[in-house]
């Protein structure tokens, strides 16, 4: 099937048929023909298939078997889907959902949708978020880089911060909370033009963002931020150019050049929207994986839904994750 033609209309037209959704998930994984998990062996292995005159005449469905190391496998061993009992079908239908759907689609939408329970639901959608994890990158980013910062999180829901009459007494200020204190910081890095990667820290400090900048950055870039002194402190080293925001300055140009951090706030307004209008609630242990949601989404924004589900289908392999796992900071 091409890639213009999947969307969900012709998956669930196609591959209600386990077999089918099997043979099409064979197809994207191995291309060339079927690979070992074990050994690593290209098309050398043949299926498995019941044979009459045999005692035991049950062999179950999409089993291969490798002619170098006698090892059985199916497309599903050392992938997301390994030791899934639920269908390769619905599976694949909540890989289209999650990559179409531009602000994401929550368990529950997912538990309703395609008959399962809610905890399924719930550690399909985490399993999916990790093969969009996207993998550390080749080579630095270069050209114009918009770094930013943004807090996650609701209002702080305790009563009204009042001092109290002994502490307006002895002139003593109270003790307000910061405004961010509940929330989780995500600092993105985003190539004008190009891909973002996003992370959750702990604290935006100088000290903390420093190397996830000299990570992600070469040093002939062109940094754009806005005027905090915090990313001030984590771009010694490169060329750097900053929005006064508070001033109400959002873009000027100098020499030809737009500097302005709007590209990367259009990134968050989308993270914002999703978290607070579908997820309406994420755990700090489990940010990074819907992170890793929005990011991939957004640096295949070039693409149709069809290319932007097959691809995330294809990066499936070599990735396992555990519930157990799942439930705690990677």
């Amino acid at each position: 099937m091409d890639s213009k033609d999947l969307n969900l209309f012709e998956l669930a037209a196609h591959f209600s048929d386990e077999d089918k959704a099997r043979e099409f998930l064979e197809a994207q994984r191995w291309p060339d023909g079927p690979i070992c998990p074990h050994c690593g062996e290209l098309n050398n292995a043949y299926k498995l298939e019941p044979k009459p005159s045999k005692k035991n005449t049950h062999v179950r469905k999409g089993v291969w078997k490798c002619a170098g190391c006698r090892e059985q496998f199916t497309v599903t061993v050392g992938t997301i889907f390994a030791d899934s009992h639920i269908p390769l079908s619905k599976w694949l239908l909540a890989f289209h959902l999650l990559c179409s759907s531009k602000k994401g689609m929550s368990a529950h939408q997912l538990h309703r949708m395609l008959k399962v329970t809610y905890r399924s639901a719930w550690f399909m959608a985490h399993r999916i978020r990790y093969a969009m994890t996207q993998e550390p990158l080749s080579s630095k980013l270069t050209g114009v880089i918009e770094v930013d910062e943004t807090y996650v999180g609701g209002k702080l829901r305790v009563g009204p911060y009042r001092a109290k009459p002994y502490m307006r007494a002895r002139g003593r200020k109270p003790n307000y909370p910061s405004v961010v204190s509940n929330k989780a910081a995500v600092v993105s890095v985003l190539q004008r033009g190009g891909k973002v990667q996003s992370r959750h820290v702990e604290r935006v400090t100088a000290e903390n963002l420093r190397p996830i900048v000299n990570a992600m950055v070469d040093e002939s870039a062109h940094v754009m931020t806005d005027s905090s002194t915090v990313l001030k402190g984590a771009l010694a080293a490169h060329k750097h150019d900053q929005v006064n925001h508070v001033a109400k300055e959002y873009v000027r140009y100098e020499d030809g050049v737009c500097i302005t951090t709007n590209t990367i706030e259009g990134y968050f307004s989308i993270l914002k929207r999703g978290i607070n209008g579908v997820y309406h609630h994420v755990g700090k242990q489990h940010l990074h994986r819907y992170l890793s949601e929005f990011d991939f989404r957004y640096n295949a924004r070039k693409v149709n839904d069809g290319e932007r589900t097959l691809q995330a289908i294809k990066a499936t392999g070599g990735k396992r994750l555990m519930l157990r796992d799942s439930k705690s900071v990677n």
